[in-house]
């Protein structure tokens, strides 16, 4: 048997050109006992070959258990005839968790954990090498080996740089290596690897010098940089892109051959000839490495506190709430559904995970963060109770089983959004809390997509920038590589049949799902009870103050690791600030759980359209839905939101429910059993839940098959692999006596979920946003517009589109002011006993809030001329221009050219100390400028250049007498 130590994968970014899934399957044939994926520095790849290996033996026991029960496929062998040579099927290899680790001496050192306790010892070393550098570097020294020690560790040492190694290096790697070994020899070995160079025969004649000279055993590895050697040629484009030149100047970075590829026992004994023992020394080793990934004891937050045990805490809590929600008293099904709920929770022992949620939640709330949860598990009475969510009970539908689950034993699932103003306030509360050795958030993996992968692969192979970007603009979305069809390229002027642009395209294809650097996940937090880092290595983000691990959303999924979701949400910020000027102007104090619920004339705003600026309901697509839908009520939204959605839509589920809803088509289901899933969208699936339980009623798919089904979706954009479920799944329905039309809508319906699920429950806390911002706009569309303003950049609307809808609706919009005007866009008396919106500086393009803070502070009784502004607000030449440009200087009698006259003659920054003050009037007079007068169409053109709005005519309007001549008709 053979075990391969030493693999660099393609999370060696740009380096290693295969997944380290494809090295398992590949090690899965080749008959190898235990791979090793050693990335440089990191084991950010690990988790996706160990969540391989569990797949090969999942499907190796399928098939032994149904040779079991049926016997061997096909025709039994008669005895007489020798078996004929066969792929080993059921070889399931081991994943030996690990690490190359390149030190600043030069040493190259493979560290295998061996031990639960090798593997805290490996991650604290990556951890300290990685936080001394910026993101995506790592300074490793061997002094950080030697003072941690290596126990649990077994430490494979490569030779030497360049050609032929010498027995005694005096390049300054044995003096190292001495060193190293001195403390650590007895865990350590020195790797035989074949640079295929026709002297691979001597170098290992030499290595084993090295080795009986340190006093090391060999092992054999192959430190394969691919799974298999078509992949020569990327490796050579990987190279390219990462060095920045073509891949025909790589010279001797460019692989000489193909053969640094995963190899076979069988082949690494005879590349090795006398010293092939060290193969044997190899499995040995690995057998010795007992650690598995799947063995990590993670272990959450206990929150004890002094008094009280978390199950305690959590009741308490949640009975308190209780009477603050319902101050007049909770119903009595609602206290039913509490005891039950904890006492669920309790039984899986989830009281920490919801405590963190509700702490962090509490944290927000009393720095007046506005936050709303949503998730599987939020739309419950404990999180109702704890604050986390503000969608009552009452209103939801959702059955708490069907996401905490005592039977499945799957983590709950609680997304928290935040003001994404205010976020960060959050996130470093979080780190302040549990330390920066327990908390850190995910990755997120950035892949290879098209339009990356044709400009960078075509850079590396030598096209022009016209042709990379002529390939690039036939790219129909950002996931597609659709357009690139030979007939699309034929008729951008290229030629399919070209060699070198068809090599081209197929390393394109070949690149497209490669990782390419790690970033930072948009809020999801590991915490943990112990130090993370001997969990999973911390790195630096590229943000400041921000430690992120290397592992993904779908890793710490594999390995079964909780997550709590901080996201960010502009509308939640647009909100909160609409409630603060409620309160302010007209003494409401409203809260999202305290607005007045089911207003008719809310309904009735919805119904018509009237939704620009509105949460979730402002796209083109949902104002044209609105009226077809007609919602009347909460539930109504919850549909509204989750059902203009690529899943829905693919499956052609949408206009069957408006169908149903009006009553053209009557309402039935396949089954008794669907119908009780259906009921409440008349039939018609619409929610991620239903799609699943679809699988598992309708289908027959087990909870094992479900479970697999729903990380497919989760994942189905980087690897697509849910179509692989689709004759299983029709199979079942066929089984189970349902309509193939049916069943293939369904389907569709699954794959579109894929694209973009929705599930019910995100729906329902989604359906609260949509009604709240429907609300202020409809009792308050001044307030709306303003708070909306203020919380740019966000939505679906610019600024120009907001205000023109505000003014549509009555709303009085007054112009920036240089003495009336603040930073954010404010409301004021308009004189008649009601509110106008004057517009702030922040609409200015290029000010910065800084020069709006110093105006505004000295400002007092208001500034006369523009040399005012310049010589007691200290604001450069440079900013009064843009404050001119954008005419706010009208209020004190000065035009936008007079004013902007007025700016372009003051040189410096600042006025010398002895002009400063008022010297009793005196000063220079100089001649008037006759200026001429702007038109009202350039009037226009500056406004939209300074502030991308206008409160003069619409554009259009200065051509209606061209585009309708006087005398026409228009029909």
């Amino acid at each position: 048997m053979f075990a391969e130590l030493s693999i660099t994968s393609n999370f060696t970014f740009l380096t290693g050109a295969s997944h380290p899934e494809e090295y398992m399957e590949r090690a899965a044939l080749l008959g190898i006992e235990a791979i090793a994926i050693a990335d440089d520095n990191s084991v950010a790849g690990i988790v996706r070959a160990y969540t391989a290996a569990k797949q090969i033996a999942r499907q190796v026991a399928e098939r032994e258990a149904l040779e079991a029960a049926h016997g061997i496929i096909g025709p039994p062998r008669p005895e007489h005839i020798p078996a004929p040579p066969s792929a080993p099927v059921c070889n399931v290899p081991r994943l030996v968790p690990a690490a190359r680790l390149r030190f600043a001496e030069g040493l190259e050192v493979t560290a295998l954990a061996a031990t639960r306790a090798g593997w805290a010892r490996l991650c604290r070393l990556i951890s300290k090498g990685r936080l001394r550098a910026e993101k995506g570097s790592c300074d490793l020294r061997l002094g950080d080996l030697l003072e941690q020690g290596a126990e649990g560790l077994e430490l494979l040492l490569h030779g030497p740089a360049g050609a032929l190694p010498g027995t005694r290096g005096a390049d300054g790697w044995w003096p190292q290596a001495q060193r190293l070994t001195r403390r650590l020899g007895g865990q350590m070995h020195l790797v035989l690897s074949p640079r295929y160079d026709g002297q691979d025969a001597e170098r290992f004649d030499r290595l084993a010098a090295l080795a009986a000279g340190l006093g090391l055993p060999t092992v054999a590895s192959a430190c394969p940089m691919m799974h298999h050697g078509r992949r020569r040629k990327l490796a050579d484009v990987l190279s390219a892109v990462r060095l920045g030149c073509r891949v025909d100047a790589l010279g001797r970075a460019a692989l000489a051959n193909g053969e640094q590829r995963l190899r076979s026992g069988a082949e690494m004994r005879r590349l090795l000839g006398p010293h092939a023992e060290a193969v044997d020394r190899a499995a040995d080793l690995a057998k010795r490495c007992t650690f598995d990934l799947g063995s990590l004891r993670y272990e959450y937050p206990s929150e004890v506190t002094e008094n009280e045990t978390p199950s305690q805490r959590l009741a308490r809590l949640a009975r308190a709430g209780l009477n603050w929600r319902f101050p007049h008293g909770a119903s009595e099904k609602v206290r039913a559904m509490l005891e039950h709920e904890l006492d669920l929770i309790g039984k899986l022992k989830y009281e920490p995970y919801f405590l963190t949620v509700r702490d962090i939640v509490a944290f927000a709330r009393d720095r007046d963060i506005l936050c709303q949860g949503r998730g599987s598990a939020a739309n419950s009475v404990v999180c109702y109770c704890l604050g986390v969510t503000s969608v009552s009970p009452e209103i939801g539908t959702m059955v708490f089983e069907r996401f905490v689950s005592e039977a499945r034993d799957e983590p709950p699932d609680i997304d928290v959004d935040f003001e994404h103003e205010r976020r960060e306030e959050v996130i470093q509360h979080i780190y302040d809390t549990y330390g920066r050795h327990r908390a850190g958030l995910c990755a997120t993996v950035i892949h290879y997509r098209g339009k990356r992968a044709i400009r960078e692969v075509g850079a590396a192979m030598g096209l022009s920038r016209d042709t990379i970007g002529a390939l690039s603009s036939q790219l129909w979305g950002f996931f597609s590589t659709n357009g690139l069809e030979e007939a699309r390229m034929r008729e951008i002027g290229l030629d399919p049949d070209d060699r070198r642009l068809k090599l081209t395209m197929a390393l394109i294809h070949e690149i497209i799902g490669f990782p390419r650097h790690l970033s930072q996940h948009v809020g999801g937090f590991v915490i943990t009870e112990g130090r993370l880092d001997e969990l999973v290595p911390i790195e630096n983000a590229s943000m400041e103050d921000r430690t992120v691990i290397c592992w993904d959303k779908d890793d710490i999924d594999s390995l079964g690791i909780l997550k709590v979701d901080v996201l960010s949400l502009g509308m939640l910020t647009c909100i909160r600030k609409a409630f603060d000027l409620l309160a302010l102007h007209h003494g409401k104090d409203l809260s999202l759980a305290t607005l007045p619920p089911e207003d008719p004339k809310v309904y009735d705003m919805l119904c018509a359209a009237d939704s620009i600026g509105v949460f979730q309901v402002e796209s083109r697509a949902q104002m044209n839905f609105l009226p077809r839908m007609r919602p009347r009520n909460f539930y109504d939204l919850v549909i509204e939101v989750a059902i203009i959605r690529p899943g829905p839509i693919q499956g052609d589920m949408v206009h069957p429910y408006i169908r149903r809803r009006n009553g053209e088509e009557e309402v039935s289901f396949p089954s008794d059993e669907l119908g009780q899933v259906l009921g409440k969208t008349l039939g018609v699936p619409l929610f991620q839940e239903q799609a699943m339980q679809i699988a598992i009623i309708g289908a027959g798919f087990t909870p094992t098959e479900a479970d697999r089904l729903r990380r497919a979706l989760a994942t189905f954009k980087k690897h697509g692999n849910v179509s692989e479920f689709r004759s299983r799944f029709l199979r079942g329905m066929r089984a189970n006596g349902y309509d193939a039309e049916f069943a293939e809508r369904c389907f569709s319906q699954i794959e579109g979920f894929g694209s973009y699920g929705f599930p019910e429950s995100h729906a329902a806390s989604f359906a609260l946003l949509v009604y709240a911002s429907a609300w202020i706009k409809c009792h308050h569309p001044g307030i709306f517009a303003c708070a909306l303003l203020n919380a740019q950049p966000m939505g679906f609307y610019a600024p120009a589109q907001i205000v023109r809808d505000a003014r549509q609706h009555g709303v009085e919009v007054r112009p920036i002011c240089i003495n009336a005007s603040y930073w954010d866009n404010v409301m004021e008396l308009d004189g008649r006993g009601g509110l106008a919106l004057r517009l702030g500086f922040r609409q200015i393009k290029g000010l910065r809030e800084e020069d709006a803070a110093w105006l505004c502070a000295a400002r007092g009784n208001g500034y006369l001329t523009v040399r005012d502004v310049w010589r007691r607000a200290g604001l450069a030449p440079p900013v009064l221009s843009r404050l001119a440009e954008a005419d706010v200087f009208a209020d004190i009698g000065l035009s936008r050219r007079a004013a902007l006259w007025e700016a372009k003659a003051l040189t410096a920054d600042r006025p010398l100390p002895l002009f400063a003050g008022d010297i009793d009037g005196e000063h220079i007079d100089e001649p008037a400028a006759l200026l001429p007068q702007m038109t009202e169409g350039e009037e226009v053109v500056e406004d939209y250049v300074a502030m991308r709005l206008t409160l003069r005519r619409h554009p259009v309007a200065l051509l209606r007498h061209i585009l309708t001549p006087e005398g026409s008709v228009w029909r």
